[in-house]
């Protein structure tokens, strides 16, 4: 019986430490504008993840709809 993804945190991830990934920047600078904040350069995998779920927490419109997407990392 499956109980959904198993969510593991980004520092064991062992690709972590690579950079992030194109979806993963595309939606950074989406949630980004929405909340009025600005992407760092250079960011891993892991910080992107850490990031988007900072400004998921951040965003109205997902508070307003209430949900998240999965699988951002």
């Amino acid at each position: 019986m499956s109980h959904g993804p198993v969510e593991k945190d980004p520092d064991e991830w062992t690709t972590g430490d690579e950079p992030m990934t194109g979806p993963q920047e595309s939606y950074l600078h989406t949630l980004a504008r929405e909340v009025g904040r600005e992407v760092p350069g250079g960011l891993s995998k892991a910080e992107a993840s850490r990031l988007i779920d900072e400004l998921q927490e951040n965003s109205e419109r997902l508070r307003a709809s209430g949900s998240r997407p999965e699988g951002t990392g």
